[in-house]
């Protein structure tokens, strides 16, 4: 059995998470470790979800538990190549957060429910219609495997009351690039 594997949350702006991932090809246990680690990491930093772009990975994966509890592993939804077929219900608003842009939050309309082709990781199809919390999660999440982040959702409002922490969020990486 291959050594657990170990994740760190990638931040605003790092490249990875404006590109498009590519799909999974193999359902293997390097595909269960990764998907293993990510739930861990999720977990320790308090997320009720995380995409594969979070952690530096170009892959289309995104886990999510709704209460963001680990003792309650019932709640984890582990969803591979995910395609969200349908959009539904009415729009609502609702305040988001994003691990890759800690401490930043904003308003973001989203449909209250979705409808998502998948795989789980053992390849199994799913099919199913999710509302509510966990429709949001998904939406949160598949933007992140489109390359699309929280900041894009963001009214202008938003977006100025959050500018100086984004901008910090630019600077440390600038540092850390140097």
């Amino acid at each position: 059995m291959p050594p657990a594997l170990e994740y760190s949350l990638t931040l605003y702006p790092e490249p990875v998470l404006r590109k498009r991932t590519q799909p999974v090809a193999a359902f293997d246990e390097a595909l269960q470790a990764t998907v293993d680690a990510m739930y861990e990491l999720m977990f320790k930093s308090r997320g009720v979800g995380l995409a594969a772009p979070q952690v530096g990975l170009d892959q289309r994966i995104l886990v999510l538990n709704d209460k963001g509890d680990p003792e309650q592993p019932d709640l984890n939804l582990t969803l591979i190549n995910p395609t969200i077929v349908a959009r539904t219900g009415a729009k609502t608003k609702f305040e988001e957060g994003c691990l890759s842009f800690p401490g930043i939050y904003g308003e973001v309309e989203r449909p209250e429910r979705c409808t998502v082709e998948a795989f789980d990781v053992q390849g199994n199809p799913i099919r199913a219609e999710y509302d509510g919390f966990r429709s949001r999660i998904i939406q949160h999440e598949f933007d992140h495997l489109e390359g699309i982040l929280l900041v894009d959702r963001l009214s202008p409002a938003d977006k100025l009351r959050n500018k100086p922490a984004l901008q910090e969020l630019v600077d440390r990486y600038k540092a850390a690039q140097a």
